[in-house]
């Protein structure tokens, strides 16, 4: 199975286009975005999208109509979330608490923990756990250009894409 691993896209609809372009041309069979879309309207491109779609809210995403947009065509996994991909444990959480972070990779339930809010692209391994962080709209101060990742659940490979 492939996963699509997007965060901090911020109401940058140029972004999210990019990134659901990047998506299907990788033939991804479901999309994770870790939170700080913003607006509800910046998640509604994700709809059109031929895969499955979860999210969690980040700490920019101050409309809670959030949860109805994304429900109307996947899955809303509230401030953090676990799903099973492929026979996969994932944790997913938007990231803003490093030490909430830092604890689901340590307590080694999951295979991969998926998380965005620094803009900045991650990928650690950690006694098993894979952490994952696929970067973001650029912020002040970083020279990092927005990327997405993809996951594959039976291989482990992980490739980064700039948008």
């Amino acid at each position: 199975m492939h996963v699509g691993i997007v965060a901090d896209t911020h109401d940058d609809t140029d972004l999210v286009e990019a990134a659901i372009e990047q998506f299907e041309a990788a033939g991804v069979d479901a999309v994770v975005h870790c939170g700080d879309f913003v607006a509800p309207f910046s998640a509604a491109p994700f709809e059109d999208g031929a895969f499955e779609f979860y999210a969690v809210r980040g700490n920019n995403d101050g409309e809670w109509a959030l949860q109805p947009q994304i429900d109307a065509f996947g899955t809303y996994l509230g401030e953090m979330g676990e799903l099973t991909l492929d026979g996969v444990e994932v944790a997913v959480y938007h990231g803003t608490s490093g030490a909430i972070v830092d604890a689901l990779v340590e307590c080694g339930n999951y295979d991969y923990v998926l998380h965005g809010h620094t803009h900045e692209r991650v990928l650690e391994e950690h006694e098993g756990t894979v952490r994952i962080n696929p970067g973001g709209i650029p912020i002040e101060g970083s020279s990092e250009s927005p990327h997405v990742a993809v996951l594959d659940t039976e291989s482990g490979e992980i490739e980064f894409t700039r948008l």
